[in-house]
């Protein structure tokens, strides 16, 4: 189990970049959270914070 990050945004960005990854064959994760940080209207600080998120999640 994870802990979700902060800002509904965020964690709506992270479902659907999961969701993504799991239905879509696309799996470019820096295009995903480009797209995410559009989607989502993110920072560029929230996008970074949404790259090492993902990156230590998928790590677990």
């Amino acid at each position: 189990m994870s802990v979700l990050p902060q800002g509904e945004e965020l964690r709506k960005a992270v479902k659907w970049i999961s969701d993504k990854k799991q239905y879509e064959s696309e799996n470019d994760l820096s295009k995903l959270i480009q797209q995410a940080g559009l989607k989502f209207n993110l920072s560029p600080k929230e996008e970074a914070y949404l790259e090492r998120f993902i990156k230590e999640s998928e790590s677990l």
